[in-house]
């Protein structure tokens, strides 16, 4: 009997270590990825005014002034973004500092109704032609941003859960 939890050991181990290579090239590549795919903010992008679906006009600049914004860049058609806009709800209703982009989504009066059918109710900008993801080289949605005092301190492309987006808006805060 001792002698079986003695060879089983070894393997064990091995599978740990081959786990562990496989999770560190899992980061590598999720990180070269998002390198690739991330936006690239133009000069200006943080004092541009922005117009809210209620009429509110803002900055990035001066929504990230005292703590950090996660901007999030979504569409009505996007498929990833039927799970990622509830947890983006979820963090603005607890608080959260939030900004979304609604990229193609129809007009403002299509863009509120189909918000409203989701339940979702966070400050979004109607991107409807696409203009501000050329400007802004956003060519994959779910695109997340996390903007400290007017700088862009991350980016993520696609799938993101709650807990993530909350330690890179933690993170953004040190």
């Amino acid at each position: 009997m001792a002698e079986d939890v003695i060879a089983k050991a070894p393997r064990w181990r091995r599978w740990g270590k081959e786990a562990l290579w496989l999770l560190l090239m899992a980061l590598v590549v999720s990180t070269l990825l998002d390198l690739w795919r991330g936006p690239s903010l133009p000069d200006g992008a943080m004092e541009a005014p922005f117009t809210l679906q209620d009429g509110t006009q803002t900055s990035l600049a001066e929504l990230s002034r005292d703590k950090p914004l996660l901007v999030y860049y979504w569409a009505s058609w996007c498929a990833v973004c039927r799970f990622t806009s509830p947890t983006v709800e979820q963090l603005w209703q607890e608080g959260e500092n939030v900004l979304t982009v609604a990229l193609r989504s129809g007009d403002a009066t299509q863009l509120q109704l189909g918000m409203g059918k989701k339940g979702l109710s966070f400050p979004t900008h109607n991107d409807e032609q696409g203009d501000l993801a050329a400007k802004w080289q956003v060519g994959v949605t779910p695109t997340f941003l996390i903007i400290k005092d007017g700088k862009l301190t991350s980016t993520t492309t696609g799938w993101s859960s709650r807990w993530g987006l909350k330690l890179r808006l933690l993170w953004a805060r040190w």
